[in-house]
């Protein structure tokens, strides 16, 4: 909906008030430029929701894949972190097992 501005009224108020006529109807044409370059109107509103609906929906995509990619990364380092606990454990079950036998046979 497009913002009208009744600038004869602003004129003859302004001229009723004691301005003369060129600075009345300079300041009405002022008004009405004002409204009309600065005020947004329903479509602009609409528009800047669509665009700004659009912008939510590309960054919850992109956030949505880096939290996939995140995952599987921190998956990844898990398993390689399991994988190297069990490595280390199976050491240690070796070199004690060979330190019990090496017991054994000294007693």
């Amino acid at each position: 909906m497009l913002r009208t501005i009744d600038t004869l009224s602003i004129y003859n108020r302004l001229k009723s008030a004691g301005l003369p006529e060129a600075c009345a109807k300079e300041i009405a044409e002022v008004f009405r430029e004002t409204i009309e370059e600065n005020l947004a109107t329903t479509t602009d509103l609409k528009t800047t929701e669509s665009n700004l609906t659009k912008y939510i929906e590309s960054v919850r995509a992109e956030l949505k894949k880096d939290i996939e990619l995140l995952r599987a990364e921190l998956r990844k380092e898990i398993a390689e972190s399991k994988a190297s606990i069990i490595r280390w454990v199976a050491g240690m079950l070796i070199a004690q097992a060979a330190l019990i036998a090496t017991l054994v046979k000294l007693l």
